[in-house]
């Protein structure tokens, strides 16, 4: 995870939970965010 930006990182939370990825993934990264003390923007994920 440490390879990541926060900027991929982000977008791969964001698309993950998008196409309804695996839950445990979606927690992984998650998890990261959190660990990086990063803000999910939830005006993202507006469809």
């Amino acid at each position: 995870m440490r390879l990541l930006s926060n900027e991929v990182l982000l977008d791969a939370y964001k698309r993950a939970v998008e196409l309804k990825l695996d839950e445990r993934f979606i927690q992984l990264l998650r998890k990261e965010i959190q660990y990086r003390n990063l803000t999910i923007n939830s005006e993202s994920f507006s469809a």
